[in-house]
């Protein structure tokens, strides 16, 4: 970095105290080789002149989400979002104010009734479920968490046997909250196929799996027909969180059996600024390095599937500088996770990980 001696002394500083605190907890990081060593590597693949440069972009626009974060927005779920929901519709059926749900025994019952029936299903295994259930502990039971949205039948018949045993020979689930850790482009939970022409993502498979639940329990209902479907994100991309309403509105309008889509509704625990990405439009000089620095062999059929090939600002160019402590999403800049081995005869850059990304897709 051909720093000063000074400089040099209160950059270490801030690099031990961050590295304590923070980026040592990355899971990717092994012994010998955590925050210190990894930045060292990944600020040699930079040109002399644009080490200064790659630095700075890390030390002042990195966002770092890490355990205690999660944590808490896995905790501030039940209290802040569901409870407060299920106040809401007693109230609203009890014909009370939501601050008079608790002066009224019988609306008292009521929302405990409620909170029973509904079923908690993580989306995927970022949903921190087994978190969430040790953070309500005597507030909900074990048996309406689940840890997946695909279940067999015998799993199915097993959380309706005991919800009946505790609320009664007919009762069903009355509301679902389907959880996820984070959302950035939204194409996993929903998208539009072009080659098939169909509705895909999380969302459609999940509805597909309620229906099979009901085929398999003999056309017995499992969740309500009337059921509210609550998706949560602990972290949301501020793009995600205009762009997943729309395309429910164009799944509505565009399919004729997606009635189902008006119980859905979203909620997030923290929404990431709408200006923290760095974009194709943006002046500050790091882009020149994403630029610069970057392998088209992230590009793959994957990619693709979001309707921007290039993986240039990240998947579907959301161009996010957001790592978590347990891994690397691929929306965030790639020159931050990716690891390729370059083409020398081509003039293609060899990038080098800081946070090194855990990828789902090989190819």
């Amino acid at each position: 970095m051909r720093w000063s001696d000074e400089q040099a002394r209160d950059e270490f500083r801030w690099l031990k105290l961050m590295s304590r605190f923070r980026y040592d907890g990355y899971e990717d990081f092994r012994a010998g080789a955590r925050f210190i060593e990894r930045l060292s590597v990944w600020l040699q693949q930079f040109k002399q002149q644009d080490r200064e440069v790659a630095y700075d972009f890390v030390k002042k626009r990195l966002v770092y989400i890490g355990p205690a974060e999660m944590q808490l927005l896995v905790e501030r779920l039940y209290t802040e979002i569901v409870e407060r929901g299920l106040i809401r519709v007693v109230a609203e059926a009890r014909h009370l104010p939501t601050y008079g749900v608790w002066r009224d025994p019988a609306a008292v019952k009521d929302l405990a009734a409620l909170k029973r029936k509904t079923l908690f299903m993580a989306l995927s295994d970022g949903a921190r479920i087994d978190e969430f259930r040790r953070a309500n502990v005597g507030i909900l039971s074990n048996e309406q968490i689940v840890v997946a949205t695909q279940l067999d039948g015998s799993k199915w018949k097993d959380l309706l046997k005991k919800l009946r045993k505790e609320q009664g020979p007919d009762a069903i689930f009355e509301a679902v909250y389907l959880i996820d850790d984070f959302i950035a482009s939204g194409t996993t939970l929903l998208r539009f196929d072009e080659d098939e022409k169909v509705w895909t993502g999380k969302l459609v498979r999940f509805k597909a799996t309620v229906s099979e639940a009901h085929a398999t329990l003999g056309g017995t209902l499992a969740i309500a027909n009337s059921a509210p479907i609550h998706i949560h994100h602990y972290v949301a991309s501020a793009f995600a969180e205009s762009i997943i309403k729309q395309r429910v509105s164009e799944m509505r309008h565009s399919s004729a059996d997606a009635d189902w889509l008006d119980r859905v509704t979203f909620s997030f625990g923290y929404i990431l600024p709408a200006d923290l990405p760095l974009t194709i439009q943006s002046t500050e000089p790091f882009k020149q390095l994403v630029e610069a620095y970057y392998d088209p062999a992230l590009e793959s059929r994957h990619s693709r599937v979001s309707g921007i090939e290039s993986m240039m600002y990240g998947y579907r160019e959301c161009g996010l500088p957001v790592v978590f402590e347990h891994n690397t999403p691929n929306n965030s800049l790639p020159l931050l996770w990716a690891e390729t081995p370059g083409d020398a005869a081509k003039n293609i850059h060899a990038m080098r990980a800081l946070f090194r990304r855990r990828q789902r897709h090989s190819e």
